[in-house]
């Protein structure tokens, strides 16, 4: 039994969704996003609440996939969806070019520009060490800020680099000194 596709998804008001083919196209205040709905299952409406049903049992692997797919869209254009990141270390920082594009201060050679894919928005803060993405879609904006964080993973040992700000980091002790 699947319990999470069997959660109903609140539908707010000026949401409205369309179901194409194996997509479902999901319209808010801000904006529009698509998901993939697996074969065998349908949606319907009851009540202002969206609910997620599958037709057989053997589609139940999918059951709860797809709900989150869907729920994923609907909070996406209604609320948003943001991930949070910091710069550590000393001289490490980003900065925003124009719109489009954030520059990284990493401890290279060289500094690393970044271009943003549309629908993604970055704000940094004024001190330059704490950026936040944000967009509509969810798995955009994870993959955006997993890729800044690759630029300079978290070092264990200095505890330096791009982090997540929720992440929990390990310090490694470092050599002892020879007796």
């Amino acid at each position: 039994m699947s319990r999470i596709g069997k959660k109903p998804i609140p539908l707010p008001a000026g949401v409205k969704y369309r179901v194409e083919g194996n997509t479902v196209l999901v319209e808010g205040p801000k904006g529009k996003v698509s998901a993939l709905i697996a074969e065998g299952i349908s949606l319907a409406t009851v009540g202002g609440e969206l609910h997620v049903n599958r037709s057989a049992d053997k589609y139940a692997a999918v059951h709860g996939l797809t709900r989150a797919l869907v729920f994923n869209a609907v909070h996406g254009v209604t609320t948003g969806w943001k991930r949070e990141l910091d710069i550590v270390g000393i001289g490490y920082r980003a900065e925003l070019k124009g719109k489009g594009t954030v520059v990284f201060t990493l401890g290279y050679s060289h500094q690393i520009e970044v271009p943003l894919p549309s629908g993604i928005e970055v704000a940094v803060d004024p001190k330059q060490t704490h950026l936040t993405v944000s967009g509509i879609d969810r798995q955009k904006v994870g993959q955006v800020a997993a890729d800044m964080r690759s630029l300079r993973k978290p070092d264990p040992y200095k505890n330096k680099g791009v982090r997540y700000s929720d992440e929990k980091l390990k310090k490694k002790a470092g050599k002892t000194g020879a007796k």
